[in-house]
């Protein structure tokens, strides 16, 4: 019995234990949202006012070449695929959702597909489906690196357009729909086509007094075209992120919510053992008050 009781009490001991850490990367998933979803709301300003010089750059002048403004699609060119997934696990179907859902949206497409898969979980299985990464990242592990994995893939984007003609670049992540909530969304990130030049076009102004382009007009607008393609890759980085501590914290509730009724019942076993023990005891203590009490009397 001593000995049951022990077992139990190691497993309630190391339930407990689970219990805290749980709790710990709950704490962690929830406070990472906040961070990453305040980070995508800081970037609304910033991208609005890119908006804004873009379409003065659009409206007094004409700065865009036919190697930047794309009006038509080459079928026979090469389609370029981001897609953030997670380096670490316990993120239930994080990266099976969104790679079915870039399967899905691709497969209409006939073009060869270079892949730059951002984070080793989503890796194997894209390869399952015969759509073998070009490049791996790793992803960010805070805000202040998502700024450098930002660049690098901007610049192997423009090596990969220079050297293996690719006529369209487009981003899958997931995005948070709430709080613990995310589905999987896409974002054609290049070409920059008429369709694009027109909602710029039709972007009001937010005052009467009309600014003017000043000093080098391209490298202007071919400025505020970097910032574009930063801000757009950045903002889907961390909404993928944000996503990623969703399901996670998901998943910790959902741990949380097992291990409670685990040590429910291992509580309740540790308690019906002992009490039974204890009662085993008494049985003992109460049968060998009767046999003395019998041997006395038979003397």
């Amino acid at each position: 019995m001593s000995n049951s009781l022990a077992k139990l009490q190691h497993k309630i001991s190391s339930a407990r234990d689970l219990q805290s850490v749980v709790r710990t990367m709950k704490a962690m998933a929830a406070v990472n949202i906040t961070q990453y979803e305040n980070a995508v709301d800081s970037l609304g300003d910033y991208y609005q006012t890119i908006i804004l010089g873009l379409n003065i750059c659009f409206h007094q002048t004409h700065v865009l070449g036919t190697d930047t403004l794309q009006t038509t699609h080459n079928k026979h060119k090469n389609i370029g695929v981001l897609a953030f997934g997670s380096d670490q696990g316990l993120v239930g179907q994080f990266n099976n959702l969104l790679s079915e859902f870039l399967i899905e949206t691709m497969h209409p497409y006939p073009e060869n597909k270079i892949v730059w898969a951002i984070g080793e979980r989503i890796q194997p299985l894209l390869l399952e489906a015969k759509m073998n990464p070009a490049e791996s990242y790793q992803l960010p592990t805070s805000l202040d690196t998502i700024s450098d994995l930002v660049g690098e893939l901007i610049l192997e984007i423009e090596w990969q357009r220079e050297n293996h003609d690719i006529g369209q670049i487009i981003v899958f992540h997931n995005t948070p729909t709430s709080k613990s909530t995310y589905a999987p969304t896409f974002h054609k990130l290049l070409p920059f086509d008429q369709n694009w030049k027109d909602q710029i076009m039709m972007t009001q102004w937010p005052t009467k007094s009309l600014p003017e382009l000043l000093n080098d007009k391209k490298n202007t607008f071919k400025a505020l075209i970097s910032e574009y393609l930063f801000v757009s890759i950045y903002k889907a980085c961390a909404e993928s992120l944000a996503s990623e501590n969703a399901s996670r914290l998901e998943a910790m509730l959902r741990a949380e919510k097992n291990i409670e009724d685990l040590l429910d019942g291992l509580n309740q076993n540790f308690r019906h053992m002992r009490q039974t023990g204890i009662d085993e005891e008494l049985f003992d203590l109460v049968a060998g008050y009767e046999v003395l009490i019998t041997k006395n009397q038979r003397k």
